[in-house]
């Protein structure tokens, strides 16, 4: 069984992210959207470091979140936060993707 490193780590960077988001620019919306996508990709992570197949709320999570900050991102054209939350959850889905072959 080998703890699922990665998922951790994203799921810390979306909550660190929705802290950052309020405590810069006082938005409550991504102190909630941060800390709440954080838990559901902690929890994946957590599904995943037991059963490596068990990838669904990971991957829901992060599709939900490549979507949402994927048109945020082409309506602003910031790579901040929008752009790069894209990019790291394209990444968890591929790899997520590639997990299961």
């Amino acid at each position: 069984m080998a703890i699922d490193w990665i998922g951790f780590s994203y799921a810390v960077v979306l909550a660190l992210g929705g802290v950052l988001g309020y405590t810069r620019k006082g938005s409550i919306v991504s102190l909630v959207a941060g800390l709440s996508f954080g838990a559901l990709a902690g929890y994946g992570a957590y599904r995943v470091t037991y059963d490596p197949r068990d990838v669904k709320i990971s991957l829901y999570a992060a599709i939900i979140l490549a979507t949402v900050m994927g048109i945020r991102y082409k309506n602003s054209k910031k790579l901040m936060p929008a752009g790069m939350i894209a990019l790291l959850s394209i990444f968890m889905i591929l790899r997520l993707v590639f997990n299961l072959l």
